[in-house]
């Protein structure tokens, strides 16, 4: 039998300073961040950034170690320390009922804005109030999905690295370029600027996701704007778009959350900018 692995304290200096990433104002002041479980972790050990590779530590239990041997010897290839912790340590520097074995602690990730201009995204999520942390993760797993360029979040939506907006974001935190702190004018009129149709995601919006498809007029550059998940978008961001849409609701529900309606309007988008010679009306003559 090989030798056990010996198990990092949980008053070691490490585990103290994971723990304090909790916390906004230590995330922010260290520039870090955690990602809990495998899947996360996978991706913080693909992804590297300006400075280097973004994973820094990785904290592992023995059986999760075993399980997920690769992940650990990817770590270690990229030059992140890796901790052998028990149930103990993991669920102190965990922040989920129950851990799966797995937690690293990154480099803060976020772009630019003026990268992303400089990039000439298609497609871009704005979340301009979106103040739950789960929310914000789920649209940015969505915009993802979707094959958008970029996602923004403004000065006023929740942080993005909030270990719930994380661990929402199924590891899509690793895969796309997303700017933080940013006024929402500065946001609309920058995207404006490089080309980009700016659409306000509004339940009472004036204007109808499917007349807009059909319109033909959803197949050039666009960047979506989702508001608050209690009330929506304010006047004065409404009025900032050159669209306010609505997503329509053909059966008896009174609205849609906004993930699926970030979902919905990120698809269609989507779908437009990838039809031959962009979305054609599909209403019969």
């Amino acid at each position: 039998m090989g030798t056990p692995a010996e198990l990092i304290s949980p008053r070691s200096p490490r585990v103290a300073a994971a723990r304090r990433l909790a916390r906004r104002n230590f995330r922010t002041k260290e520039r870090r961040f955690i990602a809990e479980g495998p899947q996360a972790v996978r991706e913080a050990v693909a992804h590297r950034g300006e400075a280097g590779p973004t994973l820094i530590e990785l904290f592992a239990t023995v059986e999760a170690a075993e399980r997920h041997a690769d992940i650990v010897a990817a770590a270690r290839a990229a030059g992140a320390r890796v901790h052998h912790a028990s149930d103990e340590v993991l669920a102190d520097v965990s922040q989920t009922i129950t851990p799966q074995g797995l937690v690293g602690v990154c480099h803060f990730l976020d772009s630019p804005f003026e990268e992303i201009l400089k990039g000439e995204p298609k497609l871009v999520a704005v979340l301009a109030h979106v103040r739950d942390p789960g929310n914000a993760g789920t649209v940015l797993r969505c915009a993802d999905a979707a094959g958008a360029d970029a996602v923004v979040l403004t000065d006023a939506s929740v942080d993005l690295y909030n270990p719930k907006s994380v661990r929402a974001s199924v590891g899509s935190l690793f895969h796309l370029p997303v700017a933080v702190g940013v006024p929402v004018e500065r946001a609309v009129a920058g995207l404006r600027a490089a080309g980009v149709r700016i659409l306000a995601a509004d339940g009472a919006g004036e204007d109808d996701l499917d007349a807009e498809l059909d319109a033909g007029t959803m197949g050039g550059p666009s960047a979506w704007v989702f508001g608050n998940e209690a009330w929506g978008l304010p006047e004065e961001t409404r009025a900032l778009a050159d669209a306010v849409v609505r997503v329509p609701i053909h059966g008896k529900a009174e609205s849609l959350n906004l993930a699926t309606a970030a979902a919905v309007c990120l698809y269609a988008s989507a779908r437009a900018q990838r039809a031959p010679g962009g979305c054609r009306s599909v209403t019969p003559s």
